[in-house]
């Protein structure tokens, strides 16, 4: 058991030296006045050591002399100073991974943050922005010319006037030019004129002068701007189709120039037919001869009956 015991205590003795010699350096750092007096003035070892004597004696220690010269020597020798490590890549890494648990939390959630982002924007902008490329593309190739050729055979097979005939070739031509350009819009533009074009000419109705209770006009008259005195005639008019159904039909206002489609207008009549249609409906509020015109297919305007000098208002 004693044999065991006394590298132990020599082991605590020279413990208790290092932490003494230790002590005594951080004495000396403290007592900086002390240092830079005795030391840089050039005073004698033996008379700093009688100094710290001095110093550990008013605190009740009393610290060997080699012990105070161990101290000295170490604190020339900057044995127990620590010197900070130089920065380095590899000093940045220590101190990254010793702050991990400040910063891993934040940076992991920004990482996670960031990815779905990424994913977001991958399956919500970008996919779906190849997507639409890439219907375009075969919208260009394949959709559209085929399209626009298959109206144009349509027109042409039931075509009857050679304004519309025109207007069909005019689009068609409008159409490739596109579509050679790579510009959808426009080819679209041109398609859906096409098929504008195909239904007009494909409708059938009746132009009916409107009566009736809760009508209020039957028919109006203008003074023209341009003829200051002069007055023109319009009957208040709407487009039947054959089983009795309202057809939107273009129209564009001799006033402002401002088209639009609609299922009533005003269109100009004669004097003499204005008058007339009135005198019929004042006899008993209906007008018996109410229909004026008849737009067959093929064409894309109605036929009139009565005298007309053409033009129409889309307000009264």
């Amino acid at each position: 058991m004693s044999d065991a015991a006394a590298p132990a205590v020599r082991d605590k003795s020279k413990l208790d030296d290092v932490l003494l010699a230790m002590d005594v350096v951080d004495t000396l750092r403290h007592r900086e006045r002390l240092v830079m007096t005795e030391l840089d003035a050039g005073a004698r070892e033996a008379a700093l050591l009688v100094r710290l004597k001095d110093i550990y004696a008013a605190q009740g220690i009393d610290v060997p002399e080699r012990i105070l010269k161990e101290g000295v020597k170490a604190l020339e020798e900057k044995r127990f100073l620590y010197e900070p490590p130089k920065p380095s890549f590899g000093v940045s890494l220590a101190k990254l991974y010793i702050t991990r648990d400040r910063w891993l939390a934040p940076v992991s959630f920004a990482l996670v943050a960031a990815a779905a982002l990424v994913g977001a924007w991958q399956f919500g902008v970008v996919a779906p922005a190849k997507a639409r490329a890439a219907e375009v593309r075969i919208e260009l190739a394949e959709t559209l010319p085929a399209e626009l050729a298959r109206l144009h055979a349509d027109i042409n097979a039931v075509v009857l006037e050679d304004a519309a005939r025109l207007k069909s070739d005019a689009l068609f031509a409008e159409g490739q030019r596109a579509v050679a350009a790579a510009d959808a819009e426009a080819a679209r533009e041109a398609r859906d004129g096409m098929r504008t074009l195909k239904d007009d000419l494909a409708a059938i109705y009746q132009v009916r002068v409107v009566y009736g209770p809760g009508e209020e006009y039957t028919g109006v008259f203008r003074i023209p701007d341009d003829v200051p005195g002069a007055r023109n005639y319009y009957l208040i008019v709407e487009s039947v189709d054959p089983v009795g159904g309202l057809v939107d039909v273009p129209v564009t206002s001799e006033e402002d120039r401002r088209s639009a489609r609609v299922t009533r207008w005003g269109q100009r009549v004669s004097e003499a037919v204005f008058y007339a249609v009135a005198a019929d409906k004042g006899d008993d509020q209906i007008v018996q001869n109410s229909v004026i015109g008849q737009k067959p297919a093929g064409y894309l305007s109605p036929q009139y009956t009565v005298e007309t000098p053409g033009g129409a208002i889309l307000e009264w």
